[in-house]
């Protein structure tokens, strides 16, 4: 499915907000309706096939909590995520509690709020996250890798460090980054098992030393085309 298939529905009485997220949203390929108060959006889910909704806690009429209340009551699935300067941790249980899939806090990083949006139209219509390098393909959500059609069998740690790397295509991985991310180390360790893995990668995936995926020395990987 393609961004313009889905539509966003973007609760919120801020003029200068609801603008910026739309004009944001409409330039990622989305398409976006506006609302300025509670009960619109109520009204607007009655008639509008929404893919998402952007739902602001303080609006007239009737709060974005209540607003959240109700269409779960009323059975209605669409992903809901609170975007609001409400940001105690007790707000963020009340709102989660409430049926939302996920709470932003004002002020927001806009990138982040692309990828939580991404996140949560995947995981709703179940959309597979498919990553492309080469003739190699990697399909996230079942964890399976293909090369020129050929299923190729990783373990969990290479799958997931050749997903790092290709997540980060045309970027230079440094090695500290990849055992903190990938393997959730956070203290001083021995980098060198990093290259025990890649060779373990290429040699599955029957790559050249620098076909693909470069080692940088001193420094760590980068995968590119």
């Amino acid at each position: 499915m393609n961004k313009s298939d889905f539509n966003i529905l973007i609760a919120e009485d801020q003029l200068d907000i609801a603008k910026f997220l739309k004009q944001g949203l409409t330039e990622e390929g989305y398409q976006c309706k506006v609302v300025r108060n509670g009960q619109a959006v109520l009204e607007f889910m009655k008639s509008e096939n929404i893919s998402l909704i952007l739902l602001d806690w303080m609006m007239p009429k009737l709060k974005g909590i209540d607003v959240c209340r109700q269409l779960r009551a009323e059975n209605i699935l669409t992903p809901i995520i609170f975007l609001t300067a409400k940001d105690t941790v007790e707000d963020t249980i009340e709102g989660l509690k409430s049926g939302a899939n996920d709470y932003i806090k004002k002020p927001f990083n806009f990138d982040e709020l692309l990828a939580r949006i991404e996140a949560h139209l995947r995981i709703h219509f179940k959309i597979d996250e498919i990553l492309n390098i080469g003739d190699i393909s990697i399909n996230i959500s079942k964890h399976e890798i293909t090369k020129a059609d050929e299923m190729i069998n990783l373990t969990e740690k290479e799958f997931n460090f050749l997903v790092h790397l290709v997540k980060n295509k045309n970027q230079v991985c440094d090695r500290q980054s990849i055992i903190e991310q990938v393997w959730d180390i956070h203290f001083d360790y021995d980098t060198g098992v990093l290259d025990v893995y890649m060779n373990a990668i290429r040699k599955k995936l029957n790559l050249q030393k620098n076909e693909l995926i470069k080692t940088v020395r001193g420094i760590g990987f980068i995968a590119q085309e």
